[in-house]
């Protein structure tokens, strides 16, 4: 990955200090309250790749979360890296059908789709070893060009909350760094069983450190039965990741009409100071320090990511 160093970044290595990056930017850059705010894009901004532009302007890591619902075209990725400066990072979500999430065959390739049925949900087990095979490729495939481009972070596989800690999901996990060679994967666990006691923290660590993929950092909403605990560690060499859905403790425990309304906040500043310092000996500790913000409510993530950006740069 080549990725150019972030105002702000240091190592007290100084032989690692030129290699370092803080990327700080949000979950995706099209969703639909930040287009109809009207305040993050200029009005000029008004097509897909100008819209990308500018956001790569702001930001150098931003998550692409539309792969979490379909697979990409090659083409598409490969707009997203001919669009972006030298030093942009694209973190890529897994395929729904790869995190253990019920996906309807509707948003499967064509001649998937038509292999199967339309109208049918799935979950990955329910494929066969061909057809799970085929979307494996097809994912890489999307992946390509943004590797090529030295544009590709982490791929990011957000487990549904019903992938408990057994060892299927071990074996599962295995199979999906398998399926990807040469990519690096960071993972979110947010079934409880993984980080219910110190004993089933400390295994799940190990379990990544040991497959060497990026344990995700996660600050989020406390108190509902699909709260994740923020557990400060790294798992991997080179990189770590803090993922931060906002506090709205509301709103994540009931249902929502949209994922804006469940993550739905913003961080104070006296909050954002906090995260600051928490993650600041991470940031010195790897070369590539991810922080994405996914309260994408209108203009809350990008707003809270400049100031994070800008803390973390004033503590250097």
């Amino acid at each position: 990955m080549n990725i150019q160093s972030f105002e702000g970044a240091r190592s007290d290595n100084a032989g690692k200090e030129a290699a370092m990056a803080l990327l700080v930017g949000t979950a995706s850059w099209t969703d639909k309250t930040l287009l109809e705010c009207g305040r993050f894009y200029p009005a000029s901004a008004r097509s897909p790749e100008a819209r990308l532009r500018f956001y790569a302007s702001q930001f150098n890591l931003v998550e692409v979360d539309t792969s979490y619902y379909a697979i990409p075209a090659v083409a598409t990725t490969q707009h997203w890296a001919e669009r972006t400066p030298p030093g942009f990072v694209f973190n890529v979500k897994a395929f729904s059908l790869f995190t253990g999430q019920w996906t309807s065959t509707d948003v499967l390739p064509r001649d998937i789709r038509q292999a199967l049925g339309a109208g049918r949900r799935l979950v990955y087990k329910d494929l066969d070893e061909e057809i799970r095979a085929e979307l494996w490729q097809r994912f890489a495939a999307c992946l390509a060009p943004l590797q090529a481009d030295g544009k590709l972070g982490l791929v990011h596989f957000q487990f549904s909350p019903k992938v408990s800690r057994h060892p299927a999901a071990l074996a599962h996990l295995e199979q999906c760094a398998e399926r990807l060679p040469g990519h690096t994967l960071s993972i979110e666990f947010r079934h409880l069983s993984c980080w219910e006691s110190a004993e089933a923290t400390a295994e799940t660590l190990a379990m990544q450190r040991a497959l060497a993929v990026v344990h995700t950092i996660v600050d989020g909403p406390q108190g509902s039965a699909h709260s994740v605990p923020c557990i400060w560690e790294t798992t991997h060499p080179e990189h770590t990741l803090l993922r931060l859905h906002g506090r709205n403790a509301q709103a994540y425990a009931t249902p929502a009409r949209t994922a804006a309304e469940r993550f739905d906040y913003a961080y104070t500043a006296g909050e954002l100071q906090a995260l600051a310092q928490r993650f600041e000996p991470m940031v010195r500790s790897v070369r590539y320090a991810h922080a994405v913000f996914n309260n994408c409510m209108e203009d809350k993530a990008q707003g809270n990511a400049r100031a994070f950006r800008a803390l973390l740069a004033g503590r250097a």
